[in-house]
């Protein structure tokens, strides 16, 4: 049986999943009668509602008689973690580039990873069906980009199509479009090589796992070599060297995106294992006689951390399933199971909390948000980036940073991030609009986004990649307004918001519970206020001509999960359940706050 074992690697956005959703239907694995839909592979809730990929999945199609295994890859940088770790399991890797943008910062990224495997490239140039793209130079860019990242003469030698991934087609020349994908999947065939299987005993290393409610925890990865049976006796050897005996329950092969059982598999497939405890990502099922590790999986170091805590505030447990210290500290090692980028640390301070490392703010947030909707309720600091002491000064990570603005706004894009100790690497003009690159530390990048978008009228779009630590750069400009906290607990009455709407802007609506050090609004001025949102209005028998004035509210600031976690200063929390998203201060009472801020003031001047 051939065998071709692809990844598909690009930027976000570039046409990844589209481009499976078309390869599967060319594989013919749905009916006539039968509606697949788009974005097939995105099966998760998540991704369905913010159109990313967050999960690397497995799929698998026939054509001319050759099995061909699909690994779609997630395109943002902070799940970089999931295309390292699938990334082994290929033999070539299908670059996906988009005609209009070109090589972009992940595209980068997941390229430098491919070649370093030794992965043999087939570039796609998606989407040339778009206004004032350039396809050919595009090309050029890529070879350039391959080139400067150490490609060798046969990895450089590498075959370009052109082509519309949602139109549905693909071909050699982008100026005569076909009506089909098939030159895509001829290039695979003729192009990507086989597995190549060396003589020797079993061996398969972990790289994903998935998890069943009937069988269990199920181990995926590739057979490097040997055969495997049902019910087959193997050696699971861990990271730490340690040897267990096991037996191999059921083995199974990916059919489209089904597992299919089957008795015995050959080296170079992709299969699922059924029967395996206790196993790892990154360790590997070998021969029971003489067992043999592969070499782990290397990741790269996260680069952000967040404090999660439990839920103490005044509404804890009103709408969470899950709120104890425990619970959340078994579903966060839960997740370091298949979660490879990310760290876990228990607080210095207390034992209800926890410090996570992570990517960056998306990757924390999705783990935040996926919590939230099984039922948890915890709450979450202010994100902080990951500082080291290299030869005993302290660095700091550093990212590159693209923002694609129209040419209006490019001036206010350079003066934001210039402001945050960026540093403009270059300017390229692409029709009406600006591709900007800049060097901007790690820190500089939280809360970026949301400032950028509101001076650009939505039109920015920004992407950003790990380079390198480099020295710190100094105090960055903090929020300058303080936060508007209410005095009390209760019901926010309309009265008095739009009596206090000239302090500042509103984060709650009218009638919304709320409970004293809630942060309730924007102050329009330094330093925090405490205002009264519960007063309501004094009833008595005496008129005055204009008492009763219409109150107009205006409508409140509304935050996404991630949008949250970059507002909040170092004083403050936002509180996660499944139903809301809060902001408060970490002291509720305003003299824990007063007493706080003395204490700080004086382990400073003793400093």
């Amino acid at each position: 049986m051939e065998i071709r074992n692809i990844a598909i690697i690009a930027h976000v956005d570039h046409g990844k999943t589209t481009l499976v959703d078309k390869m599967l239907v060319a594989g013919k694995l749905f009916g006539d009668h039968e509606a697949p839909g788009e974005l097939i592979m995105d099966n998760n809730d998540l991704e369905r509602e913010r159109g990313i990929t967050i999960l690397a999945k497995n799929a698998a199609f026939w054509y001319k008689g050759v099995k061909i295994n699909v690994i779609d890859t997630p395109g943002h940088s902070d799940f970089g973690g999931e295309v390292e770790r699938v990334l082994n399991m290929a033999d070539g890797v299908l670059l996906l580039v988009d005609a209009f943008e070109g090589p972009m910062p992940q595209t980068r990224f997941v390229l430098q990873k491919a070649l370093e495997l030794g992965l043999k490239p087939i570039v796609v140039i998606n989407k040339v069906d778009k206004e004032n793209c350039k396809p050919d130079e595009v090309q050029d860019h890529v070879f350039d980009l391959m080139f400067n990242l150490g490609g060798t003469e046969d990895q450089l030698d590498f075959p370009t199509l052109y082509g519309s991934a949602k139109q549905g087609w693909m071909g050699k020349d982008f100026r005569n479009p076909t009506d089909n994908i098939t030159p895509l999947l001829d290039a695979i065939i003729e192009y990507i090589p086989a597995p190549k299987t060396p003589e020797g005993t079993l061996q398969i290393q972990v790289t994903s796992l998935d998890y069943s409610n009937y069988i269990g925890r199920i181990a995926i990865g590739r057979l490097h070599r040997g055969s495997l049976k049902a019910n087959q006796q193997v050696a699971l050897v861990k990271k730490d060297g340690t040897i267990v005996k096991q037996t191999v329950k059921g083995v199974y092969l990916f059919e489209g995106m089904a597992k299919v059982k089957t008795e015995e598999v050959q080296a170079g497939d992709i299969c699922a294992i059924q029967g395996i405890d206790g196993f790892e990502i990154g360790d590997t099922i070998a021969d029971l006689e003489n067992p043999v590790a592969l070499a782990a999986i290397s990741i790269d170091e996260p680069t952000m951390s967040m404090l999660f805590t439990i839920n103490d505030s005044p509404f804890f447990g009103q709408e969470g399933k899950f709120v104890t210290s425990r619970h959340i500290k078994e579903r966060l090692e839960k997740e370091l199971e298949k979660n490879l980028a990310l760290r876990l640390v228990q607080s210095a301070d207390s034992t209800d909390s926890w410090r996570v490392f992570g990517r960056g703010v998306l990757h924390l947030a999705i783990l935040i948000e996926t919590m939230r909707r099984e039922g948890y309720e915890l709450q979450i600091g202010q994100p902080q980036v990951i500082l080291k002491r290299i030869d005993g000064h302290l660095h700091e990570p550093v990212e590159e940073l693209t923002i694609d603005v129209p040419d209006s706004g490019s001036g206010t894009a350079i003066d934001m991030v210039t402001r945050r100790k960026g540093i403009m690497t270059s300017m390229v003009p692409k029709g009406d609009r600006v591709i900007l690159r800049f060097e901007i530390p790690s820190r500089g990048i939280i809360g970026l986004r949301s400032n950028l978008l509101t001076a650009t009228a939505g039109e920015a779009i920004m992407t950003h990649r790990f380079m390198e630590f480099q020295a710190y750069k100094g105090e960055l400009p903090k929020r300058q307004n303080g936060s508007l906290l209410s005095l009390e607990q209760g019901k926010a009455i309309p009265y008095s918001i739009f009596n206090l709407q000239d302090r500042g802007k509103f984060f709650i609506e009218a009638n919304q519970e709320v409970y004293e050090g809630q942060v309730v609004g924007e102050n329009t001025r330094p330093g925090d206020m405490t205002v009264n949102v519960t007063k309501t209005k004094k009833l008595s028998n005496m008129r005055s001509s204009g008492a009763d004035e219409k109150t107009k509210l205006t409508p409140s600031i509304k935050f996404s999960l991630e949008e949250a976690l970059e507002y909040i200063m170092e004083d403050e929390y936002v509180e996660v359940t499944p139903k809301s998203i809060r902001l408060r201060k970490i002291y509720l009472k305003e003299f824990e706050r007063k007493r706080n801020t003395k204490t700080v003031e004086l382990v400073e001047a003793e400093d």
